[in-house]
């Protein structure tokens, strides 16, 4: 028996080295560093890594490998999308969602969500907040290839005050500085990625600063909501490792006294860099997605979706200027170019992230458009942009020596698109090739 056991397993290692070598001919190489791109490109691929790049004219190809073409194609990393949301997917009424569709959110509606993000050409995506048990077992069926999607980095529960009511599968409320403590033991022990804090503002001191040390002890980063000014203040005294959103609130600009604080963070280079995800795509497309409802047609957030689950979402948002959810939006998007530039210019680093799943915005479409918005709209820079969506979010979560851009030995997450998104960055919201750890999805 031991002697057939050996005998597989020598067969299995043979075959897995004569697999056959993919090579990506003829495009342009963004390769996410930020330098300048590589024309007429060739990346050699040996299972799920990049086995070597070069120029056609100037490397040779095996004779044997898969030649695919990306003439005329930018290739570069996979994308990021730092703050997702798998278990909800655009419907407007958050407590009808929950309580027809929680039970279904591990084996549908979260990796169907998962599914739609890889076919966008999301490879790697950090999702904040969602049941436990349904963030480890998506995130890991992922990882095993028994279902399509980005390699995925889980909070699991929102960590905050308390639970909003019906909402205790995926949000954790503490009391005390001994549960806060707790609670996160029970997500390390679970295996979560990350540890998510909401509403610190309205903790106790020793509260939040225990979810944070705990975190921190546990080799945890710690990922806070960053709405209200006093969330931010908080937030920094406990030293999060990154913030999200640019605020609920409608005042125009952070506070002196919270851009003081900043500043004097990401001047201490020893700490490493401190990081945000804005996430403004939503609010800021909002006036223009109900203005242009057919938009909202494009099937690609259908993948993987029941048709009943489907019909339900498209009645939810049948008339979007009725939702309540955006309520505040004619005060809120004003301040959304002001608060990013505050931040880009105190020295923070930002992260493309989009709250895929709110209302109105799909897994399949929200990356591409929190790219576009930052270049079209901010004026923002399209490789600074691109680093932001690739090379800077693998450094965030750890993980820069596999993952976030393309070079030897790296794990092959590769998208191509045709044409030049340097120049038209709007192009990503067609990707033509999408290639996760060697394996090619589309």
């Amino acid at each position: 028996m031991k002697k057939i056991l050996f005998l597989l397993l020598t067969l299995s290692s043979a075959i897995q080295a004569q697999s056959p070598i993919k090579a990506l001919v003829g495009g342009t190489l963004i390769d996410g560093y930020g330098g300048k791109p590589l024309a007429n490109s060739i990346i050699l691929i040996k299972g799920e890594r990049i086995k070597a790049i070069g120029q056609v004219g100037l490397m040779a190809i095996p004779p044997s490998a898969e030649i695919i073409s990306t003439e005329g194609m930018s290739v570069m990393p996979g994308l990021w999308d730092m703050h997702v949301h798998l278990m909800i997917n655009g419907h407007s009424d958050y407590t009808h969602w929950d309580k027809t569709y929680l039970k279904i959110a591990k084996d549908v509606i979260m990796p169907s969500s998962a599914h739609q993000l890889l076919m966008a050409g999301v490879t790697s995506a950090r999702d904040l907040g969602a049941p436990l048990d349904a963030s480890i077992t998506v995130r890991d069926r992922i990882s095993k290839g028994e279902i399509p999607g980005p390699t995925m980095y889980m909070s699991g529960p929102f960590i905050q005050h308390e639970a909003y009511s019906g909402t205790a599968e995926f949000r954790w409320g503490v009391k005390g500085e001994a549960d806060a403590r707790a609670k996160v033991k029970q997500l390390v022990k679970a295996g979560v990625n990350c540890i998510k804090l909401i509403d610190q503002d309205q903790m106790t001191e020793v509260e939040y600063m225990a979810v944070v040390d705990e975190a921190h002890k546990n080799n945890l980063k710690v990922v806070a909501h960053a709405h209200r000014p006093e969330e931010i203040r908080r937030g920094m005294k406990a030293g999060v490792d990154c913030f999200e959103h640019t605020g609920l609130a409608a005042a125009p600009e952070y506070p002196e006294d919270v851009m003081d604080m900043i500043k004097e963070r990401t001047a201490k280079m020893n700490l490493g860099p401190l990081f945000w995800t804005p996430t403004v795509e939503g609010l800021y497309n909002f006036e223009y997605m109900r203005d242009n409802p057919e938009r909202l047609d494009n099937t690609t957030w259908h993948l993987g979706l029941p048709d009943s689950v489907v019909k339900d979402i498209k009645q939810s948002i049948q008339h979007p200027s009725r939702l309540t959810y955006f309520g505040l939006n004619p005060l809120r998007k004003p301040t959304l170019q002001k608060k990013i530039n505050q931040l880009k210019k105190a020295g923070v680093v930002l992260l493309i992230g989009t709250d895929s799943g709110i209302p109105m915005k799909f897994h399949s479409q929200s990356t591409w458009n929190e790219l576009d918005v930052w270049v079209n709209e901010f004026g923002f820079d399209p490789m600074y942009t691109i680093r932001a969506a690739t090379y800077w979010p693998a450094v965030a979560m750890g993980v820069e020596k596999d993952f976030g851009t393309i070079v030897e030995g790296k794990y092959a997450d590769i998208i191509c698109v045709k044409g030049d998104v340097l120049r038209h960055i709007d192009l990503l919201q067609e990707v033509d090739i999408v290639v996760k750890k060697g394996k090619r999805y589309k």
